[in-house]
């Protein structure tokens, strides 16, 4: 079990941006999230340290639609760190445009045997983590690293994501949360004991160092 360290930031990208540079530098492999949260961390990361060349990235989740859609996580990625880099990093990108099944599959194929050195993940107001939603098929998955499975908002798009036992194979996790429509789902997840129904709570099962970043508005309800 690993009680999560709870960070409370006046620049919380920017605190991510400083660890997400730090493992690039050491050519660490990383998990990478979506949301606007996270493009923003991506765009002072790449400030920091524009040589990702001996990085490895992977993805927590994305949706299944093309790698140039504005729905695309990947394309979040693209736009906010990898175009800023002066050297990018070697990227697995999740292929949403194979559909929920196929896409887990392909995927799951391109994972690493070692350990993720960070896993980068934001926090619905749901409470859910990548694409594990709250009594969704995918949070349930406990035997593959991928799964793929609907969306449990708002786009209402099928998804593939990482596995909680997968998230959990991470020597560290950082989760990054802002604004005071987070500060329930921070408190429900980080505050309490592991729940199903706040998906969030569920990375203190592992033992991955779990750091929670998160604004004074986030940290509202703790």
């Amino acid at each position: 079990m690993a009680p999560p360290r709870i960070h409370v930031s006046d620049d919380p990208a920017g605190t991510v941006a400083e660890l997400l540079a730090e493992i690039a530098h050491a050519g660490g492999s990383i998990v990478l999230t979506g949301g606007r949260t996270a493009g923003a961390a991506y765009v002072r990361a790449a400030e920091l340290e524009p040589d990702w060349s001996q990085a490895r990235v992977w993805w927590s989740d994305e949706r299944c639609v093309a790698a140039d859609d504005e729905r695309s996580n990947y394309l979040l990625a693209e736009r906010t760190l990898f175009r800023s880099l002066s050297v990018a990093p070697q990227v697995h990108r999740m292929r949403g445009e194979l559909g929920p099944v196929a896409g887990a599959a392909a995927y799951a194929s391109e994972l690493p045997t070692e350990a993720y050195d960070l896993v980068f993940l934001g926090l619905g107001s749901d409470a859910h983590i990548a694409s594990l939603f709250p009594v969704s098929p995918q949070l349930a998955e406990r035997d593959r690293p991928v799964a793929g499975g609907p969306a449990g908002l708002d786009p209402f798009v099928d998804r593939i994501s990482l596995t909680l036992p997968e998230l959990l194979r991470s020597k560290r996790i950082v989760v990054l949360a802002t604004g005071v429509d987070k500060a329930a789902a921070v408190a429900r997840s980080f505050a309490g004991a592991p729940n199903d129904r706040y998906p969030g709570s569920l990375l203190q099962t592992g033992d991955a160092t779990l750091d929670v970043v998160v604004d004074q508005a986030a940290h509202g309800d703790l």
